[in-house]
């Protein structure tokens, strides 16, 4: 095993497969001569070429749909946003044309594609660079939906996201981009739409994916302390969604929290909710309890960004409330 950081894990995954198959290229803002805006690209362009690693103009609209064409016509590109915000620019390439084109011709077209970038709030960004998108792609049937948490789970995925055959949202954080943890020194790869178990516990099921399942780790550490077991459920994918992990973990425990950093009103922890209450409602003690951003756009000023984030002392308030304690 070695330790490195989220960002040469995602490098790695990139470069890897790149070296496996020639029509595998990446394309985005500053993905090649500035080796990424986040240095997620550290090297490839030296490695792979300027065909192969494309510095684009800031014309989000025009790269995605050159990046679509391209994915229809035999290549298998992985096109990186500086921010998720910004692909709102080219959303229509991605909704009505990426995730709809093997239906509407019939399985013809395949769009093996991966969208990739920063998503959610990234610290004083204000609210239209703080947006957490997840629940927007994963309303669209035809995308997948990847949210890593940590360094081995990314890397993982990722290979795995650029090998499938139709279009795959990726979204990481900028905020995690130096965090540090240990791959495997050979090849591995982590199937999408399998959740798992970060850690067992027997009192209350914790659902959560992406960075702020750091939340979920301070929460439960704190909760050992007075005997409360948490079992943590990290879903790293989001579309397809791991339902029986979910359901056989909350049989289990009889109380659920979902923590999400997101806007409430029609979010993933809205969907696990009405799934597990339609599924496995007679094992549950307690209602469901969801922990998610205000319902506002993100704030700019630090005070009441820190009251606009979910944190691990929210987590403790709706693991008791579940508990009544």
């Amino acid at each position: 095993m070695r330790t490195i950081q989220f960002r040469e894990a995602i490098c790695e995954a990139m470069s890897e497969e790149m070296r496996r198959d020639e029509s595998i290229y990446l394309m985005g803002e500053e993905v090649a001569e500035y080796n990424g805006a986040y240095k997620a690209s550290k090297g490839m362009l030296a490695e792979f070429g300027e065909k192969r690693v494309i510095d684009t103009p800031i014309a989000e609209l025009g790269f995605t749909g050159i990046a679509v064409g391209s994915a229809m016509n035999g290549c298998r590109p992985i096109v990186e946003y500086m921010t998720f915000n910004f692909c709102l620019v080219g959303i229509d390439q991605i909704i009505n044309n990426a995730a709809k084109m093997r239906q509407m011709t019939g399985g013809q077209f395949n769009v093996p594609i991966v969208f990739r970038g920063p998503t959610a709030s990234a610290g004083q960004l204000g609210a239209t660079h703080s947006q957490a998108l997840e629940n927007w792609f994963a309303n669209t049937p035809g995308l997948k939906v990847v949210v890593p948490s940590n360094v081995y789970d990314a890397k993982g995925l990722l290979k795995s996201a650029i090998r499938d055959n139709d279009p795959v949202i990726f979204m990481e954080s900028e905020q995690m981009y130096g965090d540090k943890g240990e791959v495997p020194d050979g090849e591995y790869t982590i199937p999408i739409g399998v959740a798992d178990v970060k850690r067992v516990g027997t009192d209350v099921t914790i659902v959560s994916f992406g960075k702020i399942i750091k939340e979920a780790y301070i929460a439960a550490d704190e909760l050992a302390k007075e005997g409360i077991s948490c079992e943590i459920i990290d879903l790293r994918t989001v579309r397809p969604l791991d339902f029986e992990t979910i359901l056989t973990s909350v049989r289990k425990t009889n109380r659920l929290v979902i923590l999400e950093e997101a806007w409430p009103f029609a979010s993933v922890s809205s969907e696990i909710t009405y799934l597990v209450q339609e599924r496995a409602f007679d094992f549950l003690d307690a209602p469901i309890q969801r922990i998610t951003t205000a319902d506002t756009p993100a704030p700019y000023s630090p005070v009441l960004l820190k009251e606009w984030l979910p944190n691990a002392g929210d987590v403790v308030k709706a693991v008791k409330k579940v508990l009544y304690k």
